[in-house]
């Protein structure tokens, strides 16, 4: 079970987008054609397979908008579902339902989107001890929420932010002066509570950082099947090591058939497709 994140993290989100649906006088076509106090009942349905994130999100945006809409969610965050499933019932106010539907839809189709698309990922991997993790390549301003929907689809986080630890990449490397200098920084200033992962683009910048110590983690950027195996006998445990470039979903299991420790895959929050969900009253 993952811990669902604080409101206080979500509401600036919801409103955001509410206010932005809204726009200056609120739902004109609901106000106009919907008589005052008319109640409903309806089902958040899925028209296709997958796998539920963002429906904390989804009842957050019908609070919002009506304190009074009672939202029972059938499928919690974290659950795979068939095509057809009822997601999630409400009741209440007509109105109000309809003025928050799209939004609360919006944040649910592509959350459950990028959790199913995780799992598909992390099924590749089944049999070995290669972890699919994500990447920053997220939406601005979705982020936190978009790396909780990896971890419901069965996958792990990378960074947050920049702040998180020290990933020293090919132009840290190239503007620093080489894979020696950025690794002697890193051992000279770095706090010693602080992760180092360092990215290499062959297996003599592999060699480089084995000999000269003080990362952690080894980023193995855009290498073949063969060279990844490679990689992982030249590593022998002493580092961990993560393949990442042209993560696609048929490459993954030999990738990790290779041995390595993470496949990161920045397609599950930059490439994801929308999960088709539907609300019916």
């Amino acid at each position: 079970m993952i811990p669902p994140l604080p409101d206080l993290i979500l509401e600036p989100l919801l409103r955001a987008a509410l206010i932005e649906d809204l726009g200056s006088h609120g739902d004109i076509t609901t106000r106009t054609v919907i008589p005052h106090g008319t109640r409903a009942q309806g089902r958040i349905r899925a028209r296709e397979a997958g796998t539920a994130s963002g429906m904390a999100l989804a009842a957050l945006a019908f609070r919002l908008i009506d304190p009074d809409l009672r939202l029972n969610v059938l499928v919690p965050d974290g659950t795979g579902f068939d095509a057809g499933a009822t997601l999630a019932s409400i009741e209440g106010d007509a109105a109000a339902i309809l003025s928050a539907e799209r939004v609360a839809l919006n944040f649910a189709g592509r959350l459950s989107g990028i959790a199913t698309m995780t799992a598909a990922f992390v099924a590749g991997t089944r049999g070995t001890h290669t972890r699919i993790t994500c990447t920053r390549k997220t939406t601005p301003g979705l982020r936190l929420v978009e790396k909780q929907a990896v971890l419901h689809g069965g996958g792990f986080n990378h960074r947050v932010s920049l702040s998180d630890a020290i990933l020293i990449k090919d132009n840290h490397i190239a503007a620093a002066g080489g894979i020696g200098p950025v690794l002697r920084a890193v051992k000279a200033r770095a706090s010693h509570m602080m992760r180092v992962e360092i990215e290499v683009d062959d297996l003599d910048q592999l060699a480089q950082v084995l000999d000269e110590g003080g990362a952690h983690v080894v980023l193995l950027d855009n290498m073949d099947d063969t060279t990844l195996a490679r990689a992982v006998e030249m590593g022998q445990g002493r580092v961990v090591l993560e393949a990442s470039g042209n993560m696609v979903l048929d490459r993954i299991a030999r990738v990790a058939a290779t041995g390595v420790d993470y496949i990161s895959v920045g397609a599950l929050t930059h490439s994801v497709r929308v999960l088709d969900l539907g609300l019916d009253l």
